[in-house]
């Protein structure tokens, strides 16, 4: 193995990137409409899929925000009664996150509306493709987890 990457795969990370936040402002776009931010959604949606009970550094790792910036997120989504934090039954110093009845509710209306955009933008894509790119994305993230010790 060689480690000059191809012409192809020195252009992977430039377009990763912009297609990131690209995609990332479609789903603002549309979810705005509903009066959702995106600083609102995103946290929303990793802990749900993350599990509700997960400790705030956890959650702030998954959505890519260091602590300090992820508290103050919390503190206008606990406003809102979408989530609420508790501590951890073991380590009183740990705060754990749990989606809220009204958190369930709106996570479950953002996956709606996230459904919709996201099947306009996969379209001519199809399962063994997408299965393709995901199998991608996951051995990038097992290097990225490698390269800095921790989870990607």
């Amino acid at each position: 193995m060689t480690n000059e990457n191809s012409e192809l795969q020195q252009r992977i990370g430039i377009r990763l990137v912009g297609l990131a936040r690209r995609w990332r402002q479609a789903l603002d776009a549309r979810l705005s409409s509903a009066g959702l931010s995106d600083a609102t959604w995103a946290p929303l949606m990793h802990l749900h899929e993350l599990g509700s009970g997960i400790s705030q550094s956890e959650l702030a790792a998954s959505v890519g925000l260091d602590g300090s910036s992820l508290v103050r997120l919390l503190d206008i989504l606990v406003e809102q009664e979408l989530i609420e934090r508790r501590p951890h039954p073991a380590d009183r110093r740990v705060k754990q996150v749990h989606l809220t009845p009204a958190g369930r509710r709106t996570v479950a209306s953002i996956r709606k509306r996230l459904q919709v955009v996201e099947s306009e933008l996969l379209a001519d894509i199809d399962d063994k493709a997408a299965a393709a790119m995901l199998q991608a994305f996951e051995r990038i993230e097992a290097r990225i987890a490698a390269m800095t010790g921790g989870t990607a």
